[in-house]
C-alpha cells in the first residue's frame, strides 16, 4: 500500500522509472502498429530507430549533437559566471537586492525566444546568437534563485560569526557561501535543464547545424521518425547530464545527504 511521503529504496526507484518507460513504449507501439495513428503523424518505434540509425551513419548527426551540447554548455557557463556572484551579492546585501531585484524579476519573465530577432540583428546567425539566447534564458533565473537562497541563511550563524570577530567578507566566505553552496549547485542543475529548451528554440531559426536544425529539416520532409529520434536524443543527453550533476553534487557536498 502506498502512503503519502513514504520513502522508496534506490532499487524500487529504478524499477518504477523503468516500468514507466516500458509502458510508454508499449502504448506508443500499440497506437502506431495497430493503425490507430497514421504514420504521417507519428512513426512507430522501429521506424524511429531506423531513421535514427540513418541520421547517425549517413547524415553526420553526431556532429549536430556535439554542436548542440557545446552551445548548451557555453551559454550556461556564461550565465553562471555572471549570475552566481550577482545572486550571492543580492542575497548578502539588501541595498543591492533592492536595487537589482525589480529589474531581475521583470527580466526573468521575458521569454528568451522573443529576443531571437533582435539577437540576429545584433550578433548575426552565428554561434554568438545561440549562446546569447541560452544566456538570457538562464541568467536571470539563476540570479534570483541564488539571491533567495543566500538571503535565507540562518541569522544565528551570521550573528555567531560576527561575535567571533568575522568581518563582512568573512561572513560571505565562511558563512553564507558554505551554507548556501549545496542549494546553489542544485539550482544550477535545475536551470541546466531549462537551457536545453532554449538551445533548441535558438537552433530552429537561422541555424545550419544542431539537433534543432535537424528537427526543422525533418519537419519539412514530414519525417516524424527523425523528429522523434532527435527529441529522444535530447531527453537522453539531459537525463545523463542530470544524473552526472547529481552525482557530482553528492560527492562535493556529502553532508547534504546526511
Amino acid at each position: 500500500m502506498i502512503r503519502p511521503l513514504d520513502p522508496v529504496t534506490s532499487k524500487q526507484r529504478v524499477a518504477y522509472g523503468f516500468a514507466f518507460f516500458v509502458l510508454f513504449v508499449a502504448l506508443w507501439a500499440w497506437a502506431t502498429f495497430g493503425g490507430y495513428v497514421s504514420k504521417t503523424f507519428l512513426a512507430n518505434p522501429l521506424t524511429m530507430l531506423q531513421e535514427g540509425w540513418e541520421l547517425l551513419i549517413k547524415h553526420g548527426f553526431l556532429y549536430d549533437i556535439g554542436m548542440t551540447i557545446w552551445r548548451v554548455i557555453g551559454g550556461f557557463v556564461l550565465a553562471a559566471i555572471i549570475a552566481v556572484p550577482l545572486g550571492v551579492l543580492m542575497g548578502a546585501y539588501k541595498p543591492i537586492e533592492a536595487f537589482l531585484e525589480p529589474f531581475v524579476s521583470f527580466a526573468r519573465y521575458l521569454p528568451a525566444s522573443a529576443f531571437i530577432p533582435l539577437l540576429i540583428l545584433w550578433a548575426g546567425i552565428g554561434e554568438l546568437q545561440k549562446l546569447l539566447v541560452i544566456f538570457i534564458g538562464s541568467v536571470f533565473q539563476i540570479i534570483l534563485m541564488i539571491a533567495v537562497n543566500v538571503g535565507n541563511t540562518r541569522r544565528d550563524l551570521v550573528e555567531a560569526a560576527y561575535t567571533l570577530g568575522a568581518g563582512d567578507s568573512g561572513i560571505i566566505r565562511r558563512v553564507l557561501l558554505p551554507s548556501s553552496a549545496p542549494e546553489i549547485a542544485e539550482i544550477l542543475r535545475l536551470v541546466l535543464g531549462w537551457a536545453w529548451t532554449y538551445v533548441i528554440v535558438a537552433e530552429l531559426i537561422g541555424s545550419s547545424s544542431g539537433i534543432g536544425h535537424m528537427i526543422t529539416d525533418s519537419q519539412a520532409l514530414l519525417n516524424t521518425g527523425q523528429i522523434i529520434f532527435g527529441i529522444i536524443v535530447i531527453g537522453l543527453i539531459g537525463l545523463v547530464s542530470d544524473f552526472l550533476f547529481k552525482a557530482f553534487n553528492a560527492w562535493l557536498f556529502p553532508w547534504r545527504l546526511a
